[in-house]
């Protein structure tokens, strides 16, 4: 499950994480009980999956006389798939203004611990569990003597993400993905708290409570007290 290379953080099982999302997809996540992985190449940083400059100059030299080589590399990031997660002992207003709409989002609070324990182990995809890395890509090397090494190393420019991911790679399953695809979870593992948009109102509140209800969970569902009333 994890990744385990000395070039790779580990964190403890009882690391708070977090992924905030909007409705419609917390109700699928719910609905289908399916995690969504993103394909890699489909993220807003254009570098995920490359490589740092000098090691892409190692790999350039060993593609000479081999050019498949590069283009293995090339080819790899539609073939993986990514669920992130945030670390973070507390909410992050950062988070909320990045990846949800207006005032009507929420977000999942989870550990490491229960998303190693929602994942089915039946799966059709394997999954490895890695935190990222945030290094100078002008500088710094990233080995790759791991094929999933690339996807567990980002700019420093996204250091305040403090992301950890799930991985799977699904190049020998000759699948055509588009955006990404779903895996299996037990959603009750998975969840351990919800949150409801610091800037949303009752009724939006009411809603979650009553969807979740419906569809037969009883997650603890708080509204975030990032917009508590001031003491003074």
């Amino acid at each position: 499950m994890y990744l385990e290379d000395k070039n790779i953080k580990l964190p403890e099982n009882s690391t708070i994480v977090w992924k905030y999302l909007d409705l419609s997809k917390f109700v699928d996540l719910l609905l289908y009980k399916k995690l969504f992985m993103s394909r890699s190449d489909k993220f807003e940083d254009q570098y995920e999956g490359t490589f740092s400059e000098p090691t892409f100059e190692e790999i350039r030299k060993l593609s000479v006389n081999n050019p498949e080589f590069l283009d293995y590399y090339k080819i790899h990031r539609t073939n993986v798939v990514i669920s992130s997660w945030h670390i973070n002992e507390y909410e992050s207003f950062a988070m909320w203004q990045i990846f949800t709409q207006k005032s009507e989002g929420l977000a999942i609070q989870s550990t490491l611990k229960r998303i190693q324990e929602a994942l089915v182990p039946e799966q059709t995809y394997e999954q490895h569990i890695g935190e990222v890395n945030y290094i100078d890509y002008k500088k710094e090397y990233i080995p790759f003597d791991n094929t999933f090494f690339p996807f567990l190393f980002k700019r420093k420019s996204f250091q305040y993400e403090r992301e950890i991911r799930i991985i799977s790679d699904v190049t020998s399953h000759n699948l055509t993905i588009d955006n990404g695809l779903k895996i299996d979870v037990d959603i009750s593992q998975l969840i351990e708290k919800i949150y409801i948009h610091p800037k949303s109102e009752n009724w939006y509140k009411n809603l979650v409570i009553e969807l979740v209800k419906r569809l037969g969970y009883d997650f603890k569902i708080e509204k975030s007290d990032l917009e508590s009333d001031i003491l003074i």
